[in-house]
């Protein structure tokens, strides 16, 4: 064990900074007295946790080792109090880690739903922009596609991975009118496939030559498409309340079914709490009453059967 939390500050502070003498600064004592410290902590320890030198304070490897354990360490200290403070203040903070899009196409639409159902919540969110990847930290809930071999628990696991083409209801109806322009295909930038070339042609009577729209937020793709400027790939995920209420149509009956699986996981060192899972049970029946709901508008996609 190590004799003082002191010298654990001072190693962090060192650490983050890269300098003996910021960390002193930070710290508002004397940088002699953060190097005698840190000397009593690597005598402790047995080990050098910085090479010194013209580059400042570099860690070593064994410095790397606790720098990450400390910092993770730190970070639950500092989420603790905050759920200490939100219990004095009667409200619970939740972070969800979800995509712009999920955000804004799928969850906006029912957060009055979400507050009537989670009046002591308050929701925060770690917010991505493009394909939705990255490990799961410092949040409470992430919403991630697994592979299909990844292990997954059975209650995270939300919906398979569906996609299909959609376009807005004008767009499809005035393609006829406007057929030698041919379609618009809306993508996602740092998507690698080009999905529109497995498709039939599309419902929207346009045979002119194919134009595409690029952007790295999958919540503007899906945006385009609601404002009528092409066809976008929709994964149910975020274009379910946009088919229900019909400000999004199908631009093909195909379905295309991925390899993944959609599922609302949490951090490894973290235990969610009931109101956590409660939330993710909720998302999760929320998006299943909308597929059900989808797949009695279109039953002959078969939307019910692919996604469960």
């Amino acid at each position: 064990m190590v004799s003082s939390s002191n010298a654990l500050f001072v190693f962090e502070a060192a650490a983050r900074s890269g300098s003996f003498t910021r960390a002193a600064d930070e710290l508002n004592v004397t940088q002699p007295a953060v190097s005698r410290m840190l000397s009593r902590l690597e005598g402790h320890l047995g080990v050098k946790l910085f090479e010194r030198g013209g580059k400042g304070a570099v860690l070593t490897r064994e410095g790397e080792v606790l720098h990450r354990r400390v910092a993770d360490g730190f970070r639950s200290i500092e989420i603790g109090l905050r759920e200490i403070e939100q219990l004095r203040d009667g409200k619970e903070a939740v972070t969800l880690s979800v995509s712009s899009a999920f955000t804004t196409h799928w969850l906006m639409p029912r957060m009055d739903r979400f507050q009537r159902h989670f009046p002591a919540v308050d929701l925060r969110f770690q917010m991505i922009a493009g394909s939705l990847r990255g490990p799961v930290e410092n949040v409470d809930l992430g919403m991630r596609f697994a592979e299909a071999d990844e292990a997954v628990s059975a209650e995270a696991v939300i919906i398979r991975e569906v996609m299909l083409p959609v376009c807005s209801p004008g767009y499809r109806r005035d393609g006829s009118a406007a057929s030698e322009d041919g379609n618009t295909i809306i993508q996602l930038s740092d998507s690698s496939s080009d999905w529109a070339e497995q498709y039939p042609p599309f419902a929207t009577g346009r045979d002119g030559p194919v134009k595409t729209l690029s952007f790295s937020d999958y919540a503007v793709v899906v945006q385009a498409a609601l404002l009528g400027q092409g066809i976008a790939f929709g994964w149910t995920t975020v274009v379910s309340h946009g088919l229900i209420v019909g400000a999004l149509v199908p631009a093909s009956r195909r379905l295309t079914v991925g390899s993944r699986t959609c599922v609302l996981v949490t951090p490894r060192n973290r235990q969610a709490r009931p109101v956590v899972r409660e939330i993710r049970d909720w998302i999760i029946a929320e998006l299943r009453a909308e597929i059900e709901a989808i797949d009695a508008l279109y039953p002959d996609m078969g939307l019910l059967k692919a996604s469960y």
